[in-house]
């Protein structure tokens, strides 16, 4: 039987308690910290649940997705 496959990303503000959960999903053990900064590039996890096999991203924190001024186009 074909594993289907699911990608998760874990997005948010910073020191929200991604890293947190990407490390209790995937068994990593990405450094964690009370401040925000500390994750600064995109991790990749996977998993296996029930038949699927899941890929799990954990992105850096951020406040917002759109640009609130010209130059940060």
């Amino acid at each position: 039987m074909d594993e289907k496959r699911i990608v998760i990303a874990l997005a948010g503000n910073p020191n929200s308690g991604k890293t947190t959960i990407f490390n209790n999903l995937t068994g990593a053990r990405q450094h964690v910290g009370n401040y925000p900064g500390v994750t600064v590039e995109k991790k990749e996890g996977w998993l296996k649940h029930r038949g699927f096999e899941i890929e799990v991203i954990d992105l850096p924190g951020t406040y917002g997705l759109s640009a609130y001024s010209p130059d940060e186009d």
